[in-house]
């Protein structure tokens, strides 16, 4: 049975009732973001300057994405390996960010990092940017253009697929 979820999350709000393997579906808006963003950002943390999105209640999907074929709004836009960010993902729930989503398998910090902050890890298809661009709505660049496609990206998504990797109890789709 396939869940829903939106995003963000209402403030308070936490991502229960999703269990490591159940099929969830993604309403909303989540942000893209790879290595070089994930670097700028976790540096404005550390010198306690804003960061330029809000990701209170958020998730943040890592990807990177090729240009829009005519009458797309993004080309394909498949995961990238979640392991790559896992030296910054702990700063990034420590400030309210609810959901990461990639793929692969995540460092044991980040499986204690969920159970923490009450944030769950999604995974999503490898191989099928393609066919995940379908479920895009809507794609604008929010911070860091001048990173190219390494620049942070505000996806609207309808019925985004995906399978909750880590849920907010430190259960693992991967089993350690």
């Amino acid at each position: 049975m396939e869940k829903k979820i939106t995003f963000p999350l209402p403030p308070g709000c936490d991502p229960e009732g999703l269990s490591a393997g159940d099929e969830v579906r993604i309403d909303g808006f989540m942000y893209v973001a790879r290595d070089a963003a994930h670097k700028r950002l976790v540096e404005a943390i550390e010198r306690n300057e804003d960061l330029p999105m809000d990701v209170g209640g958020c998730l943040i999907y890592y990807m990177g994405p090729s240009p829009a074929p005519e009458g797309r709004v993004i080309g394909s836009c498949g995961p990238t390996t979640s392991s790559r960010m896992d030296r910054y993902t702990v700063a990034l729930l420590k400030k309210g960010l609810k959901a990461t989503m990639g793929k692969g398998d995540r460092d044991k910090s980040i499986i204690e990092a969920c159970i923490r902050y009450r944030a769950v890890y999604l995974v999503t298809y490898g191989g099928c940017g393609a066919y995940l661009g379908q479920f895009v709505k809507k794609s604008r660049v929010v911070a860091y253009p001048e990173l190219g496609p390494e620049s942070i990206l505000r996806l609207d998504v309808e019925g985004f697929p995906a399978l909750v990797g880590i849920d907010i109890k430190g259960k693992n789709l991967y089993n350690k």
